[in-house]
């Protein structure tokens, strides 16, 4: 459906990405912006019909310029819209009784371990009902746009059966038709091994692997299959047969991978193909070399180390070392209950040694490829979709500068101003 052009104007500087749709971004190239001062973007039918210098798009659009809704973007920053490539959107339930627990000692493992952690929020979730879990979901979406946010990935995992983990992604399914922000949704019934399979954990990856992954891939509720290979969760062998089931039902693997201490989740990324390893605090100088070798992208989570008071994965090694790297809120009610990315994006450059530009490489074109949507989202560029977020600062670097604010003005999904002021529309 046609709609009316929008034309922004005047940007102090144009973050474009531009030439980077084909792969993510590594090494030095993680410095490379492709910055446009005084800087124009023309957005028409929900797509990018022309960037460049504002009198470059002015002479370009001379015939129609009668015709644009026009934003001012004098003084501020143009980016395209944010991405979030590792969320655990939906959810039931709040965790504050272990963020005290862990504050007086406790270790993440072992609130887990005495059926909290994962399976307390399992069991607020199989208790909810699909309207609360789409109402509940619902507000977070409206935060992450209210932080610039245009697209996120959802994973399952807090069901653990087959009927509650269809309804965590039936859930996400409906979110993604009903609100702007576009949500690629992820299987993870492998979050975990529920307390009734304790005793023998290989059953439930057998019922993973020959109930939930062909139902839900039949249904078409995911792109992605997901699973916390970790110790105390699944091993490495468990993990590889969960992934290895997965891609043979059309889903592709992904991992959390290394993040309690070193379990050669990286070096099984790295064998398997996966798209992405995620987490990665604990990953061995050996993953990360076949990581870079194999291009899996590491989409790294420096929130929940800092919300479990942990040391933050390695970004810098990790880039020097040639991984593409992503970073992620890793939204959930236990490690990590945020929704700012540009919050994660301060922790990539205060914790992780990243610069500015490169973790705005992080959370754009190299987040769009983290969850395959990098042809389509993830930079500026003539004929994709027109997902922009205008940031109230004069230049990129104020955004990791002044630390914990959120410096959203304006947000576009799509062609369609969605936030105005700081404000949803």
């Amino acid at each position: 459906m046609s709609t009316k052009p929008l034309w922004i104007r005047h940007a102090s500087q144009l973050v474009t990405l531009a030439g980077s749709s084909r792969e993510p971004l590594t090494g030095k190239r993680m410095e490379q912006l492709s910055i446009i001062e005084d800087g124009s973007v023309w957005l028409e039918d929900g797509l990018i019909r022309h960037v460049g210098t504002d009198q470059e798009v002015a002479t370009a659009c001379r015939e129609r310029m009668q015709d644009a809704d026009i934003i001012d973007a004098s003084g501020k920053v143009v980016t395209p819209g944010l991405v979030d490539p590792h969320t655990h959107l939906v959810f039931a339930g709040s965790r504050e009784d272990e963020f005290d627990l862990r504050l007086k000692g406790a270790t993440y493992m072992e609130i887990m371990n005495r059926g909290g952690g994962i399976h307390a929020t399992t069991s607020a979730t199989r208790q909810a009902s699909h309207e609360t879990l789409y109402r509940e979901s619902k507000k977070r979406l409206d935060q992450f746009l209210l932080h610039g946010v245009t697209t996120v990935e959802a994973k399952s995992g807090y069901g653990l059966s087959l009927e509650n983990e269809l309804k965590q992604l039936e859930v996400a399914a409906e979110l993604n038709k009903s609100h702007p922000i576009d949500i690629v949704s992820t299987f993870m019934g492998a979050h975990a091994v529920p307390q009734d399979y304790k005793e023998d954990p290989d059953r439930f990856v057998d019922y993973v692997i020959d109930v939930m992954i062909p139902e839900v891939a039949q249904r078409k509720l995911a792109e992605f299959n997901d699973v916390f290979c970790e110790r105390g969760v699944f091993t490495p062998e468990q993990s590889r047969r969960i992934l290895e089931a997965g891609r043979k039902h059309g889903l592709l693997p992904k991992i959390h991978a290394d993040e309690i201490e070193p379990y050669e989740g990286a070096e099984l990324a790295a064998e398997i193909g996966a798209v992405s390893a995620d987490h990665l605090l604990r990953a061995s100088d050996k993953g990360i070399a076949m990581m870079a070798e194999s291009g899996v992208i590491a989409v790294l989570l420096p929130g929940t180390a800092f919300f479990l008071m942990a040391e933050s994965a390695n970004g810098r090694k990790m880039i020097d070392a040639g991984v593409p790297v992503a970073l992620s809120t890793d939204c959930n009610p236990g490690s990590s209950p945020t929704v700012s990315l540009p919050l994660i994006m301060n922790l990539g450059c205060l914790k992780m040694g990243m610069t500015p530009a490169e973790v705005l490489v992080a959370t754009t074109i190299n987040a769009a490829h983290a969850i395959r949507r990098g042809h389509e989202v993830g930079s500026i560029e003539v004929n994709k979709k027109a997902d922009i977020t205008i940031f109230d600062v004069p230049n990129y670097m104020q955004l990791q500068y002044r630390y914990g604010v959120n410096h959203t003005d304006t947000v576009i999904k799509a062609g369609v101003k969605v936030v105005e002021g700081g404000r949803l529309v």
